[in-house]
């Protein structure tokens, strides 16, 4: 969903339209109920890991229902269409709690509080991830993973630049002054075909520079959105850009799929992005290739002195919900709770690292069961929720806030540029943000630490 500018592609409007028109599962399958979910058009090789984990393994589970996952690019479209004609699937995949409450604002998504209570979900959830997919009191999405926007490095290149693994910002922006001295991209990444990738960083240099407790005061109405301390993690995010720090001059240019492939290929020692883009990686760095060992993860460098070392970026890779025009709600909720469980989590993390760090409180995942890239993604993940539980962390735009301020962030870019102001920025956020918060869009969240 957001982020994966470099799956998306243009689906016809007959195909958007014929999927739409498929009304919600009702029907027998085999002496079942039919289930579906759409889920975006991951490659073969991730559909197939999401067929015998997901599909099979659900479907062997229980003799009542029989789960369909349809694989689709143009998902986000196509879900909007289906649910505004009160159709679509049963399980609805989206990208993220800000995309949910707004449907859940419309009726269109079912309240899962019921199902929580069944299924022990608030018990079993980080309180963060539970709370966020809240609306009016009432539960409507559990995220499928939680992620941190962190730092993906090549051994090899910092071993030609003559550095070690940076452990402080200082460090960090050595290497990156080093890399561009030798010709390198300082850090590969960019926005193109999906402009939502500028909520990665405006989120990071907020968490990094305003810290969590400043952006949870403003989400509370408590500071307004123009407090200095935000107007400076602002300035600070467009000075790291206009540095050429976030791919340079071809940070419209490149996408994540296209980013992993320079980091691969030795043309910088960084690649600055969310932990969902070790699926990526797994396209470029492989036993066959034997370069699995070059490739490093770690938290972002804490910026401000004043906060805990490492400190997180919290968000989500996507949410999933039930359609409320479904008429097995029943079944959709037993696949949402075959999916919020440690079983699927170490399933779908042998071959799939990167989009399935199931939100759970405990988090039982042994690095040393894993091969290849599932290893350091374990580990990240691992790290992500020790420091959630201990409050150190920030939010991502795109998960936590309410979504036309999430929108808004968007074009952080108009600073980056140039065209407008750091504060004239958060005057126009102070704007949108005013109106959801008096629709009562923002989510409850709990408070950071920090």
């Amino acid at each position: 969903m957001n982020r994966r500018a470099s799956t998306l592609a243009v689906v016809s409007m007959t195909a958007i339209a014929g999927m739409a028109l498929a009304g919600c599962s009702g029907g027998v399958a085999a002496g079942k109920e039919k289930l579906e979910l759409w889920f975006w058009g991951a490659p073969p090789a991730q559909q197939e890991t999401m067929q015998k984990v997901l599909v099979d393994g659900f479907n062997a589970s229980q003799d009542e229902y029989e789960l369909e996952v349809n694989f689709d690019n143009a998902v986000d479209k196509n879900v909007q269409v289906a649910l505004s004609a009160n159709r679509g699937p049963d399980v609805v995949y989206g990208s993220g709690p800000a995309f949910a409450a707004a449907y859940a604002a419309e009726g269109k998504l079912a309240d899962m509080t019921p199902y929580a209570e069944k299924y022990g979900w608030k018990d079993r959830i980080l309180d963060s991830m539970y709370e966020s997919g809240t609306y009016d009191g009432k539960l409507y999405s559990l995220p499928n993973s939680i992620e941190d926007i962190g730092v993906f490095y090549n051994v090899s290149v910092l071993k030609t630049l003559g550095v070690e693994v940076p452990t402080t910002y200082d460090e960090f922006v050595d290497v990156l002054d080093k890399a561009e001295g030798a010709g390198l991209y300082p850090s590969v990444t960019g926005n193109q075909g999906w402009k939502p990738v500028n909520q990665n960083y405006i989120s990071l240099f907020l968490s990094q520079v305003a810290g969590g407790k400043a952006v949870y005061d403003a989400l509370q109405g408590t500071i307004p959105w123009t407090d200095p301390a935000l107007v400076e993690a602002v300035q600070a995010s467009s000075d790291f850009y206009n540095a050429g720090y976030l791919g340079g001059k071809d940070y419209p240019n490149l996408n994540f799929d296209q980013s992993m492939k320079l980091l691969s290929e030795e043309k910088s020692p960084f690649f600055i992005g969310p932990s969902l883009a070790f699926q990526f990686a797994s396209n470029y760095f492989s036993d066959e290739a034997g370069n699995t060992e070059d490739l490093g993860f770690m938290a972002f460098p804490t910026i401000n002195p004043e906060l805990p070392s490492p400190y997180y970026t919290l968000g989500t890779t996507a949410s999933l919900s039930i359609n409320e025009a479904s008429k097995n709600k029943d079944g959709a909720a037993m696949v949402i709770d075959y999916m919020m469980s440690d079983d699927f989590a170490k399933q779908m993390n042998e071959t799939w690292p990167g989009y399935w760090a199931v939100p759970l409180k405990d988090f039982d995942l042994d690095a040393a069961d894993y091969d290849g890239l599932s290893a350091p993604f374990v580990t990240a993940m691992q790290n992500t929720i020790e420091g959630v539980n201990a409050g150190d962390y920030g939010y991502f735009a795109g998960t936590f806030f309410p979504p036309a301020t999430a929108a808004a962030f968007t074009d952080i870019d108009s600073v980056w540029l140039g065209n407008t102001t750091a504060e004239q920025f958060l005057q126009k956020v102070q704007k949108v943000f005013d109106d959801e918060k008096a629709k009562g869009l923002v989510p409850p969240l709990p408070e950071p630490a920090n």
